[in-house]
């Protein structure tokens, strides 16, 4: 029998460091490292769509803010997530200058866009991580279930809308945005 050999959880410092020479994008969930598949062609069209609706907004009410596709944030001691499009603050990006993106603070807004692989991850384990950190506002994006839910830091935990069909996102950091779910999930098509 052969004596197994435990390694130690990682630091936050050594996911920072960490480098296998490959392409691969990982997450830090408890000290261990979780390979994250890439994103299906769908997923990646509306997360890029919402970026740039994000961006142009931004613009036009000439906040100080950037957003961000697949940057990561620490959500706790040994965790670190990669978000599907985030938003920050200059201050919080000039923090980074020269290092990895993965913010160590809170976000003002996070997207993820559910895939068939990570449903639960979405919609309870992301939920929890993103509500320990205080962020604001956290939308869910669910091309299966053809839903957007705008989650919103209230006391502790998150108040839930949820918005279907061509209702329009009611969003408390951006109130003037004009988009609706079908608009968000017509990005995901090709033609």
């Amino acid at each position: 029998m052969t004596p197994s050999t435990a390694t130690a959880p990682l630091s936050f410092e050594d996911y920072i460091a960490y480098d296998d020479g490959t392409e691969n994008r990982y997450e830090l969930v408890d000290g261990e490292l979780v390979e994250m598949s890439p994103p299906i062609m769908e997923h990646f069209l509306i997360a890029k769509f919402l970026e740039q609706a994000l961006d142009i907004e931004i613009k036009r009410l000439q906040h100080p803010w950037l957003c961000f596709r697949e940057s990561g944030v620490r959500t706790g001691l040994r965790k670190s997530r990669i978000t599907d499009v985030s938003m920050v603050t200059l201050d919080q990006a000039q923090e980074l200058k020269g290092r990895s993106v993965v913010f160590a603070t809170s976000p003002l807004l996070v997207i993820e866009v559910v895939s068939p692989d990570s449903i639960t991850r979405a919609y309870r384990y992301k939920r929890t991580e993103y509500a320990a950190l205080e962020i604001p506002e956290y939308w869910i994006v669910d091309p299966m279930e053809s839903k957007v839910t705008v989650l919103t830091f209230n006391e502790g935990l998150y108040d839930e809308t949820v918005f279907l069909g061509d209702q329009p996102l009611v969003s408390p950091t951006f109130p003037e945005l004009s988009l609706t779910v079908e608009q968000i999930l017509a990005a995901g098509n090709l033609s």
